[in-house]
Order: C-alpha cells, then sequence, then structure tokens
C-alpha cells in the first residue's frame, strides 16, 4: 500500500469506526458544519458537516459524528444551510498563457448587455497607465447582448481608451483595435495582412481597425512581459480561479508557449502562494513533415510526472500534428492520408513512451482520421491505459464511441456553445444541436468529463457551462443544444469524473475523508434552483487544501 494509501485507510478507519461519544485523538483545524455538503462521491450522498486536518478531509457526515474532531483549536464555521460542493476541475484551458496579461484585460463573460460591456471598458481604460494595453481576449460574441449585436469600431475604442492601445478578440474571429492599437502593430494602409488574418479597409485602403482572423499572430506579438510580471499575473488568474470556484484546471497550453509562463506558477508554488492546482500539457505542435519528424525525436527525451499535486507535467497535447488542427466552424475536415501518417508517427512514438495523449478532435473527418491511426499504434503497442483524451468531440457518434471505450480512450467536453452555438448552427444547421451530443456521449460508457476551453474560446465561469450542460442555451438565452443531461450528471463531470484527467482521482473531485480539501461554498443551492438560473451561481467561499482562498 502507499503512503497515500495507508493515510487514506487511517483516516477511513478514525471517520467511521471513531467509538460513540469519543473525541479525535488529534482535532480538526477546521468544521465547516450546518450545512449541504453535496459529496459527488460514488453514490452522490449528502451530508452535513465536514472536518478538515492540514490540507486534507478528515471526516464527512452528520453533525454529531463531525462534531467529534473539534478540539480547543479548531476553528468552526457555521454554513447556514449553504451548499457545498468539491472544487470545480476544468479539463481543457488556457490559462497559463492568458495569466501572461491579465493585468490588462476585460472579461465580458456572461454579460447580456453591450452597454455593460462598453461601461466595464471604459472603467478599466480609466486606470491604466497611458500606453498600456486595454484587452479583451476572447470569452465573448455579439449575439449574447440583447440590446445592441453592433461589433465594436475604430472610432468606438479610441472614445473609451483615447491614452492606450486597445484591442478586443472576439474567440478566434475578428479583432477590433482602436487607433493606437493599430500603430502599436504598424499597420496602415501599406501592412501586409497578419498571418491567418485579413486587414479590413474602407474604400480608400485605410484600415477600419476590424481583423478578420490572425488572433494567434496577434496575441502572440503583445509585448513580451518580464518574470515578475508572469509571477503576478499566475496570481491574479489564481484569483480569478477561485472566485469562480476552480481549484484545479489541466492547461493544453498553446503553441507558442515557452517555460517562463509556467515558471509564474512555479514560484508560486515554490514560496507557498499557490492557490489552484495546475497540471499541463507538453505542447510542440510540429507544421511541417521535417518539424514532425523533430517532435518525434524529442518526444523520446520526454519525462512527465516530475511534480506534485500543486503543478505537474501530465502529458502531450493539444495539438499532435499542426496542419489537422481542424475548425469547429468549418463546414468539414478532410485530413489527408500523408497527414495522417505523420499524425500517427507522433502517436507512436507517444505510445511507445508510454505518455498521455490529449488532442483536439472537433468534426467527424478528425476523429474517423484520427481513430484509425490510433487503433494501428495500439495494435502495436496497447494504449489502453495511457489515458489518452479526444478533446470536444462536437460531431462524434455512437459508432465513434464505441471505438473509443475499446481502446480506453477518455472524452473531454467542453462548452464551446456557450457562445459559439449561434455561429455553429449558422454553419451546420440543425446538426448543431448534437454538437455535443451530450447524452449520448454520457450513456456510451466511456470516461468523460466538462471544461471550458477558456479563456478566448469560451466564458471561463463553470456555472455558465453547467447551466448550459442542463437547459441548452447559450449566454443570452438562446436555445443551441438539445442534448441536456440532469445537473447530478453535469456535476460529476465537472468534479468526480476530471480528477482523472489530472491524475488526481485518489486527491481530488469528491468531498471524502483522505482527499484534499478544495471545497466550494455556493449562494444558492445547485440542485434545486430553477435550472435557467444555474449559469448565475456564485461561490461565497473557496478553499484550497483547507485554506479558505476566496471569500
Amino acid at each position: 500500500m502507499t503512503a497515500i494509501g495507508r493515510f487514506r485507510f487511517w483516516v477511513f478507519a478514525c471517520a467511521v469506526l471513531l467509538p460513540s461519544g469519543a473525541v479525535a485523538a488529534e482535532p480538526a483545524d477546521l468544521l465547516l458544519s450546518n450545512g449541504k455538503i453535496v459529496t459527488v462521491d460514488g453514490r452522490f450522498s449528502i451530508a452535513r458537516a465536514v472536518a478538515i486536518k492540514g490540507e486534507r478531509i478528515v471526516a464527512v457526515g452528520d453533525a454529531a459524528a463531525v462534531a467529534k474532531w473539534r478540539g480547543p483549536g479548531t476553528r468552526v464555521i457555521d454554513l447556514k444551510g449553504r451548499t457545498v460542493i468539491p472544487g470545480l476541475i476544468d479539463n481543457h484551458a488556457h490559462y497559463v498563457h492568458a495569466s501572461a496579461h491579465w493585468d490588462y484585460e476585460v472579461r465580458l463573460d456572461g454579460i447580456t448587455s453591450r452597454k455593460e460591456a462598453v461601461e466595464r471598458l471604459r472603467a478599466r481604460a480609466k486606470v491604466l497607465k497611458p500606453g498600456e494595453w486595454l484587452l479583451v481576449v476572447g470569452g465573448w460574441i455579439e449575439e449574447q447582448f440583447q440590446d445592441s449585436r453592433r461589433p465594436f469600431t475604430r472610432e468606438e475604442l479610441d472614445d473609451i481608451a483615447p491614452a492606450n492601445p486597445a484591442m478586443v478578440t472576439r474567440i478566434f474571429g475578428n479583432l477590433f483595435l482602436n487607433s493606437q492599437a493599430l500603430a502599436a502593430y504598424g499597420i496602415d494602409e501599406k501592412a501586409p495582412d497578419p498571418r491567418g488574418g485579413r486587414i479590413v479597409r474602407d474604400a480608400g485602403g485605410k484600415p477600419t481597425g476590424e481583423i478578420v482572423g490572425g488572433a494567434f499572430t496577434m496575441l502572440d506579438s503583445l509585448p513580451k512581459q518580464a518574470l515578475e510580471k508572469h509571477i503576478a499575473g499566475a496570481r491574479a488568474m489564481s484569483a480569478e480561479l477561485n472566485r469562480h470556484g476552480i481549484t484545479a484546471f489541466l492547461d493544453a497550453s498553446w503553441p507558442t508557449i515557452s517555460d517562463i509562463y509556467f515558471e509564474g506558477w512555479r514560484r508560486l508554488v515554490r514560496d507557498g502562494e499557490a492557490r489552484a492546482r495546475l497540471f499541463y500539457m507538453t505542447y510542440i505542435s510540429p507544421e511541417t513533415p521535417e518539424a514532425a519528424e523533430q517532435a518525434v525525436a524529442r518526444i523520446a527525451a520526454l519525462k512527465h510526472f516530475q511534480g506534485d499535486h500543486w503543478i505537474d507535467n501530465v502529458g502531450y497535447g493539444e495539438t499532435v500534428y499542426r496542419p489537422l488542427h481542424d475548425n469547429l466552424l468549418a463546414k468539414e475536415a478532410k485530413p489527408r492520408p500523408d497527414q495522417l501518417a505523420l499524425w500517427g508517427k507522433i502517436a507512436a512514438a507517444l505510445a511507445q513512451n508510454s505518455i498521455t495523449m490529449h488532442v483536439h478532435a472537433t468534426l467527424t473527418g478528425s476523429i474517423n482520421g484520427f481513430l484509425d491511426e490510433v487503433e494501428k499504434v495500439h495494435a502495436v503497442r496497447p494504449i489502453k491505459n495511457l489515458r489518452w483524451t479526444f478533446a470536444h468531440l462536437d460531431q462524434v457518434d455512437g459508432g465513434q464511441l464505441e471505438r473509443m471505450k475499446k481502446l480506453g480512450i477518455y472524452a473531454a467536453i467542453h462548452s464551446r456553445p456557450t457562445i459559439q452555438g449561434v455561429l455553429m448552427h449558422n454553419v451546420h444547421g440543425d446538426r448543431a444541436y448534437d454538437m455535443p451530443p451530450l447524452r449520448l456521449i454520457r450513456d456510451s460508457g466511456i470516461r468523460w468529463g466538462l471544461g471550458t476551453d477558456a479563456t478566448i474560446v469560451t466564458p471561463v465561469s463553470p456555472f455558465i457551462t453547467l447551466g448550459w450542460a442542463v437547459t441548452g442555451r447559450m449566454v443570452g438565452g438562446f436555445k443551441v443544444t438539445n442534448q441536456t443531461i440532469g445537473r447530478e450528471d453535469a456535476l460529476i463531470a465537472y468534479t468526480r469524473s476530471n480528477a482523472y484527467f489530472l491524475f488526481q482521482e485518489s486527491n481530488l473531485g469528491s468531498i471524502e475523508p483522505g482527499k484534499l480539501a478544495d471545497l466550494v461554498v455556493l449562494d444558492r443551492d445547485y440542485l434545486t434552483v430553477p435550472a435557467e438560473t444555474i449559469k448565475d451561481l456564485r461561490p461565497v467561499m473557496t478553499l484550497v487544501g483547507g485554506k479558505v482562498v476566496f471569500q
């Protein structure tokens, strides 16, 4: 039995076998009492109190049983009937990249008024120093606004931020820049289009401030930050995640991300300041056949699982071979045989080195092509215990899910319809009502979980995701998804199930003795509020490792 296993057995024995009327030999540091503790354990049981010692849970149960862990120095928090859920886990996000410029960013997540969006931008511009960037990096779309769906213009952004370069990014589609931002990028009448994008010009050839596409290029061209800024950004991002009840996440990294981004988060761990658990992927993303061959050589030297339950590198992703990274808003994916062969060669190298793979797979053609290659790899080197994951799976069908189940592939499903739902319907028609097919995935028997793909592609809030999964409605109210699921299934998918993607199922995902004390106290009861208000739930307290990190 491992050390953790022995600890959990001891805790369980103490919690369950403690004689009636006895007091624990080592009292708890913290008791949460008089609440509705939604444990999300295997029985989805409800308790009334929880005891915490150090960073772990030592007892869960009724008030009398947990009161036995109270000692002279135990802090007691009366929940006054509030609901407690496990810390929420995002199984696919890009928070590390976002943290580099977080101090300059305004979020429009979940708001349904364009007027409020403009007010938020004005408020941030007023506190920025002249020359500092004003940014909105995704997480919104015009269709969420109920008062006006006008796009932003250069003139409007000039008025909002006259002393600052301003750039508003709408998903990975359009970018809107003011005059200072255009100047900072050197975009004038003679400027070439950025890679992957197109500068929109007026009749005289002058840039209007709008750029269609090219978000990767534009974002990666922002001023680079010093380590101190990365540390401050990681600290601020952790606080934002805690505010939303997120206590751990799998970061899918970024094509051009460098080690300094992760070093900011490592410094928080080193200095005892960590407040959110980071698990991340190695992102190589080769774009050419030559780069693919180089990636195979690099994979042989990769070493994962060198960290702990605060930060660790747990695999490879999200892109295996960049030309096959498909687009949700494309009509279809048509991977070429030569491209799939290179994809398969990289996958084989990962299998040979027993490395977990987490791959972006959205459309039917991509999913079929990747499964064909994985089956070839599996025939030579079985991958069933490597926890390979297909992410997004917006167009997955029953046959593909059955193939995944036989291979032991997990499914990381994301709430991209929360802001892209209308666009998905514009491209895919009524098929979009089943993208992704949540009920089909739930009933397939494969291991799956819910996440966001934030911050660019979706809002950060897990409650927006949970609300969409239960109601099928995007931000702003449009009905975009028919395959909804129950709120218990949705919560399991965002907690206990997601712990497997982090290789932390013995530590995270449910409120049970022996697990890390990552908990969220809600302002209302997730299990009973009207379904249409799930998106509006807010944490009033978040604990990570037994410490209150948001209140």
